[in-house]
């Protein structure tokens, strides 16, 4: 049951991983789940209050930071609500649109395309396209530290 255990554990670990990158992963969910595997297969013992309040607070970071930061990049580069909107949309539809590139391409053409909607000209709908883009990696560099410290907090406790 153990062996079960850790593998599920570790497949859940790389999922969040992988959700890091790939949006349509649960990310971070798969990895606070990794927790609750743990100790059904092997054991709660080693989570305690604190273990759980800071692995609970990194997961409503992560959330409120995906969203915040992608809409910082759209904001700082001129964006308005559409842009966020649209850079929203591609990331979500981009990589099923345009596998090879969508989740690339997603945030930007969302971007641009809400832009142009509400009447911006083409330079600066290009420019807010790139500041999704910006917003999109920042965004995906603070996932991957944060979900990094939560499998290393994790190894730490148990």
């Amino acid at each position: 049951m153990e062996i079960a255990g850790w593998i599920l554990v570790i497949i859940l670990f790389a999922v969040g991983m992988a959700g890091a990158i790939f949006p349509i992963l649960p990310g971070a969910l798969a990895i606070y789940a990794a927790f609750f595997v743990y100790g059904f297969f092997i054991s709660f013992q080693p989570f305690g209050f604190w273990f759980w309040t800071i692995q609970t607070l990194i997961v409503a970071a992560l959330f409120l930071a995906d969203y915040a930061i992608s809409a910082w990049g759209v904001k700082k580069y001129g964006g308005t609500r559409a842009s966020i909107i649209g850079s929203t949309i591609g990331v979500i539809a981009g990589p099923f649109v345009i596998p090879a590139f969508g989740l690339l391409l997603g945030p930007l053409l969302g971007a641009v395309i809400g832009e142009l909607i509400v009447g911006s000209d083409f330079k600066k709908s290009l420019k807010v396209g790139f500041g999704a883009v910006v917003g999109l990696f920042s965004s995906t560099v603070v996932k991957i530290i944060l979900q990094v410290v939560m499998i290393v907090l994790f190894f730490i406790w148990i």
